[in-house]
């Protein structure tokens, strides 16, 4: 990409965001938001959901024994 057509795409980019109202780009921040991945699993990918899992299968286990 040459540098007057990235110019030209940031351009456009920008005048798109100011053009669309505060109120709509508010919502789109908050459904971004709401769809985000919890942090743990940014940090440590599905490492944290074995071990609920796997810790969570246990439990079950053990309250099967005491009955």
């Amino acid at each position: 990409m040459k540098s007057d057509e990235y110019v030209r795409f940031l351009t456009e980019q920008f005048v798109r965001y100011m053009e669309t109202p505060r109120e709509e780009r508010q919502k789109v921040r908050l459904q971004q938001k709401e769809n985000r991945p919890p942090i743990r699993n940014l940090l440590f990918g599905q490492i944290p959901d074995a071990i609920e899992s796997y810790t969570s299968t246990i439990r079950e286990r053990i309250k099967k024994r005491r009955k």
